[in-house]
């Protein structure tokens, strides 16, 4: 019995010595290292790898959402997936992107900010300022250390870096970039024509912009439907400005891209050139007020809401458009993209394309922030292949499959919805990237969205030979409040001409008051600009 109680004192004694070694393993310098944080220690960053903080924190940002993006963030399946993985629960507070420029600036007036602003596209102006007085935190410094992914997309494309270095020499924000080489993605946006209409019409497909108004005032005139009711709209978008876009090149506008709307460069003159002022940009909107006055673009085109355009494109009503893709927002197919037109004097110049860099400021941390370095490692996974598979695919096997060559595929339930939802709202539930605007890297293969399918595709190829082939990026400067009242002025005036409501004989007039609110000293402002983008490359 003694040798037993003995025996048994032993096996306790060893048992203790072997949980103290067991402590002793996975404590080193008062940390543990078997990935368990002792109860009551503050939450840490973690050197590498997924968690990114030791314990659960909890962060505010503040985000821009598409007015078709009907659902909570909070609440969506990425964001759930992506809080288990980091242990970052992000509550996000949302904002139409119709209102996000108000809510920002009230944000950023009062101080009352987040940890991160997201999808807020703040402009180059912003965050200039912002980053200066200490609002913005400068990244430029951490990226090196806690953003990999971002970069290897930084040196692989210095360009982009310039682009985000603000005067100051520092790096304030994450952007929204595109692969240079995904032209359907940078095009975004085609004009669109209804085949079937085509067809029933016995018309070929436009190629000049008088072909364009033949078929738009067939598609008004000719029942091109068949039901003998005259429901058809000749075009429709949302808002004007897409279709201005579409057709400037067909003036020889725009050639520099999208990312500076109203200056391209001059070829004959060797200067930037306001495009709004030139004598070209007259006759396009002539052409675009004769549609109008006929009848031939949707008369609420100027106010008409995106929910409201695309539950209409649902019922087939609509002979052209410029919009992602007309199956995943309208569930309509039949559409093929226009080739780019010819104009009036022989210009063929596809000009609807964006700069890779589409927001500069898509992400930016603020001063509020407790854990900036977690926050850019939090960015920047998805900014990776397998972050990026996460952000736009969602989760394997509930919303997408990767077949044995590696290609990824949305499941039937998303590309076929069996409530007849379409794609776009299908996919609502589980990822938020729909509606733009986000931080992120897209390119292919990783992107399924609009852009990616086979029309959008042959859409980009049809209009390849001719679009711009020196794209400029936005600039770095801020004209403050003359940029403003003049943006504001050209914009007034361009739908009061398009509608009639002040006619072209007042263009003189115009271009007048241009002048006396400061359009020289905006141009000069510019051409600063331009002129320190040249000295970067």
């Amino acid at each position: 019995m003694a040798a037993t109680n003995k025996y048994r004192g032993r096996l306790a004694a060893g048992a203790v010595l072997l949980l103290v070694l067991a402590g002793a393993l996975v404590w080193f310098g008062g940390k543990r290292t078997d990935g368990a944080v002792p109860a009551g220690e503050p939450p840490s960053l973690l050197p590498q790898g997924m968690p990114i903080m030791s314990r659960p924190v909890e962060l505010t940002f503040l985000a821009g959402k598409s007015a078709t993006n009907a659902s909570d963030w909070n609440e969506v399946l990425v964001w759930k997936r992506y809080a288990e993985m980091t242990n970052m629960n992000v509550r996000f507070r949302l904002v139409p992107f119709e209102s996000m420029g108000e809510a920002r600036k009230l944000a950023l007036a009062t101080g009352d900010y987040p940890d991160a602003f997201y999808a807020a596209r703040l402009t180059p102006a912003e965050l200039m300022k912002y980053g200066k007085d200490g609002v913005l935190i400068a990244l430029d410094g951490m990226i090196d250390a806690h953003a990999p992914n971002i970069k290897r997309l930084l040196d692989r494309h210095p360009d982009l870096r310039n682009s985000l270095t603000m005067p100051d020499g520092r790096i304030y924000s994450i952007p929204s970039y595109y692969d240079p080489d995904f032209l359907s993605m940078l095009i975004g946006t085609p004009l669109w024509i209804n085949k079937k209409w085509l067809d029933a019409l016995g018309m070929p497909e436009p190629q000049t912009t008088d072909e364009l108004y033949a078929y738009l005032k067939a598609v008004k005139e000719r029942d091109p439907n068949g039901n003998g009711v005259a429901d058809e709209i000749p075009y429709g978008s949302i808002g004007i400005n897409v279709l201005i876009h579409q057709l400037k090149g067909a003036w020889g506008l725009g050639n520099r891209g999208l990312a500076n709307t109203n200056v391209d460069w001059d070829e004959q003159a060797g200067r930037l050139r306001f495009i709004p002022a030139d004598p070209a940009y007259k006759e396009l909107l002539e052409y675009i007020h004769k549609l109008y006055a006929e009848g031939l673009i949707e008369k609420d085109v100027f106010t008409i809401g995106s929910s409201e355009f695309y539950a209409k494109g649902t019922q087939g009503v609509y002979g052209a458009t410029v919009m992602p893709n007309p199956f995943t927002l309208m569930k309509q197919t039949g559409y093929v993209g226009a080739p780019a037109l010819q104009g009036p004097h022989g210009d063929r110049l596809y000009s609807h394309v964006k700069a890779p860099l589409v927001h500069p400021g898509a992400f930016a941390i603020t001063s509020k922030n407790k854990y900036p370095e977690a926050t850019l490692r939090w960015i920047d996974h998805l900014f990776g292949d397998e972050g990026s598979k996460l952000f736009f695919m969602g989760v394997p096997s509930v919303t997408y499959e990767e077949t044995e060559d590696g290609e990824l595929r949305y499941l039937k339930p998303i590309t076929s919805s069996p409530d007849g939802l379409t794609m776009e709202q299908a996919l609502t539930p589980y990822v938020t990237w729909l509606g733009g605007s986000y931080p992120g890297y897209v390119r292919s293969p990783l992107f399924k969205g609009s852009e990616s399918l086979p029309e959008s595709l042959d859409a980009a190829e049809k209009v390849k030979p001719y679009a711009v082939k020196e794209i400029w990026p936005a600039f770095n400067f801020s004209p403050g409040g003359l940029g403003t009242e003049v943006t504001k002025y050209v914009q007034d005036m361009q739908a009061k001409f398009i509608t009639g409501e002040v006619p072209f004989a007042d263009w003189d007039k115009y271009i007048g008051h241009l002048n006396m609110i400061g359009l020289q000293s905006y141009m000069n402002q510019y051409n600063e600009a331009f002129q320190a983008y040249l000295r970067s490359k």
